[in-house]
Protein backbone atom coordinates (compact mmCIF):
# COMPACT_ATOMS: atom_id res chain seq x y z
CA UNK A 1 0.00 0.00 0.00
CA UNK A 2 1.49 3.35 -1.02
CA UNK A 3 2.02 5.82 1.82
CA UNK A 4 0.15 8.72 0.22
CA UNK A 5 -2.78 8.30 -2.16
CA UNK A 6 -5.02 10.86 -3.89
CA UNK A 7 -8.45 9.59 -4.93
CA UNK A 8 -10.22 11.81 -7.47
CA UNK A 9 -13.70 11.57 -8.94
CA UNK A 10 -16.87 13.39 -9.74
CA UNK A 11 -19.79 13.89 -7.43
CA UNK A 12 -21.30 10.51 -6.41
CA UNK A 13 -18.59 8.67 -8.34
CA UNK A 14 -17.77 6.31 -5.47
CA UNK A 15 -14.48 8.01 -4.58
CA UNK A 16 -15.13 8.22 -0.82
CA UNK A 17 -16.31 4.62 -0.63
CA UNK A 18 -13.20 3.49 -2.53
CA UNK A 19 -10.94 5.56 -0.24
CA UNK A 20 -12.61 4.07 2.83
CA UNK A 21 -11.98 0.57 1.46
CA UNK A 22 -8.28 1.39 0.99
CA UNK A 23 -7.98 2.53 4.59
CA UNK A 24 -9.90 -0.46 6.00
CA UNK A 25 -7.81 -2.91 3.96
CA UNK A 26 -4.60 -1.60 5.55
CA UNK A 27 -5.47 -3.15 8.91
CA UNK A 28 -4.32 0.02 10.69
CA UNK A 29 -6.47 2.13 13.01
CA UNK A 30 -8.61 4.30 10.70
CA UNK A 31 -8.87 8.05 11.26
CA UNK A 32 -11.46 10.00 9.26
CA UNK A 33 -10.33 13.61 8.92
CA UNK A 34 -13.55 15.35 7.86
CA UNK A 35 -13.43 18.81 6.31
CA UNK A 36 -17.18 19.33 5.75
CA UNK A 37 -19.11 21.97 7.62
CA UNK A 38 -22.83 21.25 8.02
CA UNK A 39 -24.01 24.63 6.78
CA UNK A 40 -27.47 23.48 5.71
CA UNK A 41 -29.85 20.53 5.93
CA UNK A 42 -28.68 18.92 2.70
CA UNK A 43 -25.04 18.95 3.84
CA UNK A 44 -26.06 17.54 7.24
CA UNK A 45 -27.75 14.67 5.38
CA UNK A 46 -24.59 14.00 3.36
CA UNK A 47 -22.46 13.98 6.51
CA UNK A 48 -24.91 11.62 8.23
CA UNK A 49 -24.81 9.24 5.24
CA UNK A 50 -20.99 9.21 5.27
CA UNK A 51 -20.95 8.48 9.01
CA UNK A 52 -23.50 5.68 8.67
CA UNK A 53 -21.45 3.99 5.95
CA UNK A 54 -18.36 3.72 8.12
CA UNK A 55 -18.17 0.62 10.23
CA UNK A 56 -17.26 0.69 13.89
CA UNK A 57 -13.69 1.55 14.76
CA UNK A 58 -13.23 4.78 12.82
CA UNK A 59 -12.14 7.81 14.81
CA UNK A 60 -13.52 11.01 13.28
CA UNK A 61 -11.70 14.33 13.52
CA UNK A 62 -13.56 17.34 12.16
CA UNK A 63 -11.33 20.12 10.81
CA UNK A 64 -12.80 22.45 8.20
CA UNK A 65 -9.82 24.86 7.97
CA UNK A 66 -6.53 23.79 9.57
CA UNK A 67 -6.08 20.64 7.50
CA UNK A 68 -2.27 20.80 7.65
CA UNK A 69 -2.30 21.03 11.44
CA UNK A 70 -4.81 18.21 11.84
CA UNK A 71 -2.91 15.98 9.41
CA UNK A 72 0.34 16.59 11.31
CA UNK A 73 -1.37 15.67 14.59
CA UNK A 74 -3.27 12.62 13.37
CA UNK A 75 -0.73 10.73 11.27
CA UNK A 76 1.65 8.31 12.86
CA UNK A 77 2.60 4.69 13.27
CA UNK A 78 -0.40 2.40 13.51
CA UNK A 79 -2.86 4.91 12.04
CA UNK A 80 -4.22 5.33 8.51
CA UNK A 81 -5.73 8.76 7.87
CA UNK A 82 -8.47 9.47 5.33
CA UNK A 83 -8.94 13.14 4.39
CA UNK A 84 -12.43 13.66 2.99
CA UNK A 85 -12.31 15.95 1.21
CA UNK A 86 -9.98 18.53 -0.31
CA UNK A 87 -12.88 20.05 -2.27
CA UNK A 88 -14.80 21.06 0.84
CA UNK A 89 -11.60 22.14 2.57
CA UNK A 90 -10.83 24.48 -0.34
CA UNK A 91 -14.40 25.82 -0.16
CA UNK A 92 -13.86 26.58 3.54
CA UNK A 93 -10.46 28.21 2.92
CA UNK A 94 -11.87 30.45 0.19
CA UNK A 95 -14.96 31.27 2.27
CA UNK A 96 -12.73 32.30 5.18
CA UNK A 97 -10.76 34.48 2.74
CA UNK A 98 -7.49 32.74 3.59
CA UNK A 99 -4.68 32.48 1.09
CA UNK A 100 -5.21 29.32 -0.98
CA UNK A 101 -1.52 29.28 -1.98
CA UNK A 102 -0.37 29.59 1.63
CA UNK A 103 -2.76 26.92 2.93
CA UNK A 104 -1.88 24.58 0.05
CA UNK A 105 1.82 25.10 0.77
CA UNK A 106 1.26 24.18 4.43
CA UNK A 107 -0.62 21.05 3.38
CA UNK A 108 2.11 19.98 0.95
CA UNK A 109 4.81 20.57 3.60
CA UNK A 110 2.98 18.27 6.01
CA UNK A 111 2.34 15.65 3.31
CA UNK A 112 6.09 15.51 2.65
CA UNK A 113 6.70 14.73 6.35
CA UNK A 114 3.83 12.44 7.36
CA UNK A 115 4.91 9.33 9.24
CA UNK A 116 1.86 7.21 8.43
CA UNK A 117 -0.27 6.44 5.39
CA UNK A 118 -2.76 9.03 4.14
CA UNK A 119 -5.57 8.82 1.59
CA UNK A 120 -6.88 12.17 0.34
CA UNK A 121 -10.18 12.52 -1.54
CA UNK A 122 -10.97 15.33 -3.97
CA UNK A 123 -13.46 16.12 -6.69
CA UNK A 124 -12.47 16.36 -10.32
CA UNK A 125 -14.49 19.36 -11.46
CA UNK A 126 -12.58 20.32 -14.58
CA UNK A 127 -14.31 17.91 -16.93
CA UNK A 128 -17.58 19.77 -17.21
CA UNK A 129 -18.63 23.05 -18.72
CA UNK A 130 -16.88 26.28 -17.80
CA UNK A 131 -18.92 27.87 -14.98
CA UNK A 132 -20.90 30.98 -15.87
CA UNK A 133 -19.75 33.16 -12.97
CA UNK A 134 -16.40 34.43 -11.77
CA UNK A 135 -16.50 32.85 -8.29
CA UNK A 136 -17.28 29.38 -9.67
CA UNK A 137 -14.52 29.73 -12.30
CA UNK A 138 -12.06 30.85 -9.62
CA UNK A 139 -13.01 27.85 -7.46
CA UNK A 140 -12.70 25.36 -10.36
CA UNK A 141 -9.31 26.81 -11.28
CA UNK A 142 -8.10 26.70 -7.66
CA UNK A 143 -9.28 23.10 -7.20
CA UNK A 144 -7.63 22.02 -10.45
CA UNK A 145 -4.35 23.57 -9.31
CA UNK A 146 -4.69 22.05 -5.81
CA UNK A 147 -5.34 18.60 -7.30
CA UNK A 148 -2.30 18.91 -9.58
CA UNK A 149 -0.03 19.94 -6.72
CA UNK A 150 -1.24 17.17 -4.43
CA UNK A 151 -1.03 14.61 -7.25
CA UNK A 152 2.61 15.55 -7.79
CA UNK A 153 3.32 15.07 -4.07
CA UNK A 154 1.71 11.66 -3.51
CA UNK A 155 2.75 8.13 -4.39
CA UNK A 156 -0.44 7.08 -6.15
CA UNK A 157 -3.37 8.82 -7.85
CA UNK A 158 -6.61 7.00 -8.59
CA UNK A 159 -9.56 8.33 -10.60
CA UNK A 160 -12.92 6.78 -9.69
CA UNK A 161 -15.73 6.89 -12.25
CA UNK A 162 -19.02 4.98 -11.83
CA UNK A 163 -17.49 3.25 -8.81
CA UNK A 164 -14.56 1.91 -10.84
CA UNK A 165 -10.98 2.87 -9.91
CA UNK A 166 -8.44 3.75 -12.60
CA UNK A 167 -4.84 4.19 -11.46
CA UNK A 168 -3.40 7.36 -13.00
CA UNK A 169 -0.09 7.37 -11.14
CA UNK A 170 1.79 4.74 -9.21
CA UNK A 171 5.31 4.87 -7.85
CA UNK A 172 5.73 1.17 -8.53
CA UNK A 173 8.17 0.66 -11.44
CA UNK A 174 6.50 -0.33 -14.69
CA UNK A 175 3.01 0.51 -13.50
CA UNK A 176 2.47 3.66 -15.54
CA UNK A 177 1.60 3.89 -19.19
CA UNK A 178 3.76 6.33 -21.11
CA UNK A 179 2.43 7.95 -24.27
Amino acid sequence: MPARVLVLGGQRSGKSRYAEQLVRASGLSPVYLATAAAGDGEMRERITAHRARRVEGWRTVEEPLDLAGALARETGEGFHVLVDCLTLWLTNVMGAERSVDEQTGRLLDVLARVTGPVVLVSNEVGSGIVPDNALARRFADALGTLNQRVAAAVDRVVLVAAGLPLVLKSEQPGSEVTI
